[in-house]
C-alpha cells in the first residue's frame, strides 16, 4: 500500500506519438519519439513489438510517466514510460490510450 503523498509523485501526462519504429537488435523495443507538451521531443523505449506494428502507433494518444528518471539502455536513452495493461494469461499487452479531446502534456489526475 502507498499513500496518497507517494501517488502524488507520479506525473503522469498524455503523450502523442510522433515516430515509432522497431529496435532492430531487439526482440521487445519499439523506439518511441513521443510529444508530451514540452520544447522538445521524449525518446521512449517500450517491450512492445511483440503485440503492436509500430508503424500503426504513430499519432496515437497515450499514457506516459512524465518524471521517471532516464535510464540508460544499449540503443539509447528512454525519458519516460508509456502505461499499458499486460493480461496475466499472456493474452497481450494493450497500450492506456486517451480520448479525442486530449492533448499533449495535459496532466492527468
Amino acid at each position: 500500500m502507498i499513500n496518497i503523498e507517494d501517488l502524488m509523485k507520479v506525473k503522469l501526462v498524455i503523450a502523442t506519438i510522433v515516430s515509432a519504429e522497431p529496435v532492430e537488435d531487439s526482440k521487445k523495443l519499439i523506439k518511441f519519439e513521443v510529444d508530451a507538451g514540452e520544447e522538445k521531443y521524449r525518446t521512449v523505449f517500450a517491450g512492445i513489438k511483440q503485440y503492436y506494428d509500430a508503424s500503426l502507433l504513430i499519432g496515437k494518444k497515450v499514457v506516459m510517466v512524465a518524471n521517471l528518471e532516464p535510464r540508460e539502455m544499449s540503443f539509447g536513452t528512454s525519458e519516460g514510460m508509456l502505461l499499458a495493461a499486460a493480461s496475466p494469461s499472456d493474452e497481450g499487452v494493450f497500450l492506456l490510450t486517451a480520448d479525442e479531446g486530449a492533448k499533449a502534456g495535459m496532466k492527468i489526475s
